[in-house]
């Protein structure tokens, strides 16, 4: 028996004007994703998070059955696991952002002009106007260099995106996700409470540190959005999790290009596929991953793939650009792994879908995922049931953590 977990990032979003009041899964052409739908088990999925943000990596972690109310440890430990980052017992790991801050007032100062973060002080770009994963590192070392001790150690990730290990520190400071103050006064939003005094210290002195570095000098004279600042949050400790592999004794892989993804994939005992083997092509590399999987299963019982619409897509306007995205995943993921699985012998597939991190993050909601749940060989599909919103919320929701008993029935 194969078993296919497939994830679709940034495919869920509410009606568009311009698409006649459809949703993208409504709008699109996904015959694929309507084959699962028609020949087995569609819903929506319920999170049992008791409050916490329904992030992506939350809403994973539930579908390979664990309660986040229980063992969610917040996103920087689970980037830790993919990245290698050892991360011991009593160490809290932080997400260490880059981004771009300026002041407020007086008008006309910019960032060079902010010596201590506080209320003047507004999130220009969360992201650090995209900067590049190379720009990245030189700046990360650099505040390494001249702030890690024994207790603290700062590490490169992707893009934006970086950790700090504090050794035997403290993970119950309350920390605000930098999305959510774009354009925001930060005063209010800055760590508080146990340990908040570290956190802000290490805050100030990376601000001094790369306001004026030869990297964001470049960045300005090219007109772009210097990196002059890391914002901490996102604390945990390293997670506990019984390996999914070893529950159900199977062998499997993640194939994802998120550090987050992979790493709850890594938690859960799964192999990552090297990045590097996922080409590029039109802007995706759907192809690669759906071609990927199929290899996988050839060795291994599991495959977990795990498919983002782009960051620029997701957060444009063009319902086109969009729809576009949500065919490519339909056809060269979707319908690659099923065109490859007759030759594997029986299997189970659960597809499941989902707004993008980002616009969840600007809005506090999102519309809520879906699923469909198939075995094979599948006949020809019946009926003329879609996968898409509508259709899900017809028959219900499920809960999440119960999914996996779908692909691995109790005996």
């Amino acid at each position: 028996m194969k078993y296919i977990i497939l994830h679709g990032e940034g495919l869920v979003e509410g009606p568009h004007q311009d698409l006649g009041g459809k949703t993208l899964l409504e709008a699109a052409a996904t015959p694929n994703m309507d084959s699962l739908a028609q020949n087995g088990e569609l819903g929506l999925i319920a999170t049992p998070a008791d409050g916490q943000f329904h992030g992506s990596d939350v809403i994973q972690l539930a579908i390979l059955g664990y309660d986040p109310r229980k063992l969610y440890p917040g996103p920087a430990p689970l980037e830790a696991a993919s990245l290698g980052v050892v991360v011991e017992e009593h160490d809290v790991v932080y997400r260490c952002t880059m981004v771009t801050l300026r002041a407020s007032a007086p008008q006309g100062k910019g960032a060079a002009e902010i010596k201590k973060l506080g209320p003047h002080v507004m999130m220009e770009d969360e992201t650090a106007g995209g900067i590049e994963t190379e720009e990245a590192r030189e700046l990360i070392e650099a505040v390494n260099e001249q702030l890690g001790s024994e207790t603290i150690q700062f590490y490169p990730g992707t893009g934006h995106r970086h950790l700090m290990v504090w050794v035997g520190g403290k993970a119950r400071a309350v920390c605000v996700d930098p999305h959510e103050l774009l354009g925001k006064p930060i005063g209010e939003a800055l760590p508080s409470g146990d340990g908040s005094d570290i956190l802000r210290k290490l805050m100030d002195a990376s601000l001094i540190i790369l306001r004026d570095h030869p990297i964001n000098d470049q960045r300005r004279e090219a007109g772009l959005k210097p990196a002059n600042c890391l914002w901490l949050w996102g604390p945990g400790r390293a997670p506990k999790l019984l390996k999914l592999t070893e529950q159900h004794q199977v062998t499997g892989t993640i194939i994802s290009t998120s550090d987050l993804h992979r790493g709850v994939g890594i938690c859960a005992g799964l192999e990552a596929m090297d990045q590097t083997l996922l080409t590029e092509s039109g802007g995706t590399d759907f192809l690669s991953r759906g071609e990927a999987a199929l290899r996988e299963l050839g060795k291994r019982d599991l495959v977990y793939v795990h498919a983002q619409m782009p960051g620029q897509v997701a957060q444009g306007t063009d319902p086109k650009a969009k729809l576009k995205v949500v065919e490519e995943f339909d056809k060269n993921i979707v319908g690659t792994i099923l065109d490859g699985l007759p030759k594997l012998g029986p299997y189970r597939i659960l597809l499941w879908c989902e707004s993008a991190s980002g616009a969840r993050g600007r809005s506090g909601e999102a519309s809520p995922p879906l699923y469909a749940f198939c075995e094979g060989p599948k006949q020809k599909g019946t009926g003329r049931r879609m996968y898409n919103e509508r259709a899900a919320a017809e028959v219900g929701a499920r809960d999440a953590t119960k999914l996996m008993t779908k692909l691995f029935p109790r005996r």
